[in-house]
């Protein structure tokens, strides 16, 4: 089976519009959730917060909610604050961060987890305590949150191409049938923003990967071409450029990370109808968004929690 093939233009999608809370932090949300009175949930961009550390001089404040090395730890616990309040209307809810490792690790999460900082190493929570919030943090990678409407349990994920490779997403809607006798027939699911597939080329080892593991693998992957007319056109002005860097004429290898996803909600038996798409390309939309790739890696981090009102 050949590689779909599209240019970077056409993989494009359009910027989503951010919903402002009263504190002035700007979120995305499922509309459709919000008449669930009993979940809270939230994917935050970079807009509303205190941070200085990655904006120019003359910007806004940005909401980085991770603690990275270039920003200052206490105006990110304020900027946590904020997002939290924005959530569930107390920025005293407590909130369940991981240390996130690319993996296919899901916990489960209590109250008593939140007082520290990130309480253990995976990259997926779940839970059926009320008054908690289940954090996963981002800036490319894909959140995915996940609620069981008929008995109030809910799960977070975070999926990077290893964990999506090792059906972080699948496999934690597992757990959460053993855990809590989940029906997939029961279950929603939101897949917030991430990189999209108009920005992430990847080598041909992550096309190995997933072709050894996933059978419609090649459908997740682009040939992508390069859309600027003037390369097109004069192809031999570009030639010093190839030998030296990736922004080759030839296509490149791009993956859909945020397809992937979705088929893994349903295989695990989620209707199309039940998984909504909420949020645009990280790295498209940097007004909006933290980019790790975008940026070369001067980026902030995003967070996408779901939890359970009290």
């Amino acid at each position: 089976m050949r590689l779909q093939r599209s240019t970077k233009q056409e993989l494009i999608s359009a910027a989503p519009l951010p919903r402002t809370a009263v504190n002035g932090v700007q979120l995305l949300v499922v509309p459709t959730w919000e008449k669930m009175h009993w979940l809270w949930h939230g994917f935050s961009t970079r807009r509303g917060g205190l941070s200085r550390a990655y904006c120019a001089d003359d910007a806004p404040g940005e909401l980085n909610l991770g603690f990275t090395k270039e920003d200052d730890r206490a105006t990110v616990a304020g900027n946590r604050r904020f997002f939290i309040e924005a959530v569930s209307g107390d920025p005293a809810t407590p909130v369940v961060d991981l240390h996130q490792i690319h993996s296919n690790l899901v916990l489960l999460a209590h109250k008593a987890n939140a007082c520290r900082e990130r309480f253990s190493e995976g990259d997926g929570l779940m839970t059926n305590e009320p008054g908690l919030l289940l954090g996963i943090r981002t800036a490319d990678c894909i959140p995915i949150l996940v609620a069981d409407c008929k008995r109030r349990v809910v799960a977070a994920f975070h999926a990077g191409w290893r964990g999506t490779a090792q059906r972080i997403v699948e496999s934690g809607i597992g757990r959460m049938r053993l855990a809590f006798s989940s029906r997939p027939e029961d279950l929603v699911a939101a897949i917030g923003p991430g990189i999209g597939p108009c920005c992430y080329s990847v080598g041909e080892e992550v096309l190995s990967v997933f072709e050894s593991q996933f059978a419609y693998a090649r459908k997740l992957f682009y040939e992508v071409r390069d859309s600027d007319p003037v390369r097109t056109k004069y192809p031999l002005l570009f030639t010093a450029e190839r030998a030296c860097s990736h922004s080759a004429i030839g296509p490149s290898l791009h993956l859909n990370l945020v397809e992937a996803n979705r088929r893994q909600l349903l295989a695990a038996g989620l209707t199309p109808r039940a998984i909504h798409l909420i949020g645009g390309c990280t790295s498209c939309h940097p007004e909006l968004f933290f980019s790790h790739r975008g940026s070369q890696g001067h980026a902030g981090r995003m967070m996408s929690v779901i939890g359970i009102r009290p």
